[in-house]
């Protein structure tokens, strides 16, 4: 018989429903049961197109015997941590204290009131000899230690909460401000830590990381002005080469693209095959700002295939983009997206051989006996099997498919639209900039609430019904993006429209997000009560923190408007950020963006109204034909006025004389 989930929304709660495990969603009425039956809470968290969280519930959570146990002593709530990432970051946050890592699916174990006390990842059904308790032995423990050694785990589940309550501190802040210097060093850090054989930072996994490219790529433009020329060049090694590790190894699909989550080896051959909207957004942004400096033909061609990828696999019902794609085909990882030779010769025919050595391709494979295509020829051979890789992807589509997760997130819809403006402007593309236009338009349809003066987000949408509670970074992603729109709005009405609603959503902020005795915003408003702590969220991880976010937006607002509101919200924010940027660069890598844009300085071009914004938009960027440009890609506000002639340009406080000629903007932007 169904359980609780069988009509929830959710798809990853869906997936639960035929469990006989007696799942609550995340609701009061489930820690109201808890405390009448004195029975310790089992949050458990992932979503609906993580691998190792279907094998836990094949193992686990779908055998009779071992449910009858989690029934018996717990509480059980399933969490999709993409429509509650404030109850996944409290969850996960104590988990990492108390092992010193965590992940997906995300087991922890709370008091009746929903204090965490301990916990834990993937956990076997029995013992495999690999250190892992199995996961019925871990139920008896806890359940055990619950009723015989309640204020032992009360004290646990106290200390873990100051401990969490302590970490919305701004780490290591000390008053200061943010210096060059500063964002230099976190530049030269990071490069340490880069694979300069394979690209990406650290060991396996390899994930995109594209906060930290983008980093570098604003910080590249400074080393060039300041004639740096070691920290240029060692910039543009790191880049390049991760860049194009990404581009040509299995990270990226090849046949349908878009990217997949992460690679589980250090040269990026095997994905860890779900594709997510968030790391797909991102990296259409990465790798524009990436052929603005470098002119890859490579990097247009990786844009123009997320973005067909998007347009023909995640358009939903009502416009938006859909969160997912699962890793799994019929419970088998990768099945969709793995070739043999016999395959690729039974579609391209005489053409097969040189599709195979383009792309690796042999008879032992280089995934469990198959292939996943790895660019290795070089781009004109890429360019000439364009034709073989339409079929191979026509074969691909007859296939069983992986299930696509239709719910649309406010959150990664704003990180597409912010990165479709930018990419739309770079390359020209009105198209682009439409569908950023067109999905932002779709977003205050369906998920902004204005009220008495108030504004109120509902970030998930399932068809056409939209729910749930705006977090800091609901609001400071979307305020971001109309950012983006208005710093491009070459194609559009101009950037007044945009403008209104980032400041609409940053005054939003400021009223229900902002600590009013510390640095730095809150991830949720001070009415939610079902949090045993109110966090923040500092940390770049996958997705940009909320925090680090509003130094984009503060920084922009603040040169736009004149507003001193602004100035003083950045100038506070960015002392929020001086400890963790000298101390733990990697971890703030979109804070350090920030700051080097701001430092660099958002640009506001006043033109007469008469004169062509796409005129404008091709002197600033150049075309494929232009050399590379030294300079970041940065906010550009186009302001057309009702004059006669000559340009305006202030360049963040800083105002050049009015130019004559349109040919002349280029050297200040």
């Amino acid at each position: 018989m169904p359980n609780r989930l069988s009509s929830e929304p959710s798809l990853y709660l869906r997936q639960h429903a035929d469990n006989p495990v007696d799942w609550w969603p995340w609701c009061p009425e489930a820690f109201v049961a808890a405390k009448a039956q004195d029975k310790p809470v089992l949050v458990s968290v992932g979503y609906s197109s993580c691998h190792w969280c279907h094998v836990m519930a094949r193992e686990s959570f779908a055998q009779t015997w071992i449910a009858e146990l989690m029934n018996k002593h717990f509480i059980c709530i399933k969490v999709d941590r993409e429509e509650k990432p404030e109850v996944d970051k409290l969850m996960m946050d104590a988990v990492q204290m108390i092992q010193g890592h965590g992940g997906w699916p995300l087991n922890c174990f709370c008091l009746p009131d929903g204090r965490p006390f301990f916990g834990g990842t993937y956990f076997p059904p029995e013992d495999r000899g690999q250190g892992q308790v199995p996961w019925p032995q871990l139920l008896m423990r806890v359940a055990d230690f619950y009723h015989t050694s309640k204020n032992e785990l009360a004290a646990n589940a106290d200390a873990i909460a100051k401990n969490l309550t302590h970490l919305t501190q701004a780490p290591d802040a000390d008053g200061t401000l943010p210096t060059h210097d500063d964002l230099i060093k976190a530049a030269e850090r990071l490069c340490e830590n880069h694979d300069d054989t394979h690209g990406g930072f650290g060991a396996a996994p390899k994930f995109p990381s594209p906060s930290t490219l983008d980093f570098l790529l604003a910080i590249r433009a400074t080393a060039a002005a300041e004639k740096n020329r070691a920290l240029a060049t060692r910039l543009d090694a790191v880049i390049t080469v991760t860049l194009g590790a990404m581009a040509r190894g299995g990270l990226f699909d090849q046949i349908g693209g878009g990217f997949h989550r992460y690679c589980v080896d250090r040269d990026w051959t095997v994905p860890h095959f779900e594709k997510m909207l968030y790391d797909n957004a991102q990296l259409i942004g990465t790798f524009a700002e990436a052929w603005a400096r470098y002119r890859d033909p490579l990097y247009l061609r990786v844009c123009e295939e997320t973005i067909a990828w998007l347009q023909r696999e995640m358009v939903t019902d009502h416009g938006l983009f859909a969160s997912a794609i699962d890793a799994d085909t019929e419970h088998e990882e990768g099945l969709t997206y793995v070739w043999k030779p016999k395959e690729i010769v039974e579609v391209l025919g005489d053409q097969a051989f040189t599709f195979a050595a383009a792309y690796g391709i042999t008879d032992q494979g280089n995934f469990e006996g198959a292939n996943i295509p790895r660019l290795r020829g070089k781009f004109s051979e890429r360019e000439q099997l364009q034709p073989a890789r339409a079929q191979l992807l026509t074969r691909r589509n007859q296939r069983t498919q992986p299930t696509r997760d239709d719910k649309a997130l406010l959150s990664w819809n704003a990180l597409l639209i912010k990165n479709l403006a930018k990419a739309g402007w770079i390359f020209n593309r009105k198209d682009w900039w439409k569908l950023a236009e067109t999905t932002e338009q779709t977003l205050w349809l369906h998920c902004v609430k204005l009220a008495n003066g108030t504004i109120e987000l509902k970030p998930v949408g399932h068809q056409n019904t939209f729910g749930g509670n705006g977090t800091l970074s609901d609001f400071a992603w979307l305020a971001e993006a109309e950012i983006h729109l208005a710093s491009t709005a070459a194609w559009g009405e101009g950037p007044a429209p945009y403008l209104e609603r980032a400041t609409l959503l940053m005054q939003g902020i400021q009223q229900q997000f902002r600590d009013a005795h510390a640095l730095g915003y809150f991830l949720v408003p001070a009415h939610r009560e079902d949090l045993s702590v109110r966090q923040k969220d500092w940390f770049d991880n996958a997705v940009p923190s909320g925090n680090s976010s509003l130094l984009h937006t503060l920084s922009a607002l603040e040169a736009v408007t004149n507003d001193g509101l602004w100035t003083h919200e950045y100038t506070e924010q960015s002392r929020a950020y001086s400890g963790l940027v000298r101390n733990v660069p990697s971890g703030v890598a979109h804070a350090l963006q920030g700051l080097t844009h701001a430092a660099t300085g958002v640009v506001v071009l006043k033109f007469p109204d008469k004169h062509s914004r796409e005129e404008l938009q091709a002197v600033i960027n150049g075309d494929a034909q232009t050399s590379p440009h030294e300079k970041p890609f940065r906010s550009v506000f186009l302001q057309a006025e009702k004059r006669s002639h000559g340009f305006e340009i202030c360049v963040g406080k800083t105002c050049v004389p009015t130019l004559d000629s349109v040919n002349k903007i280029r050297d200040f932007i």
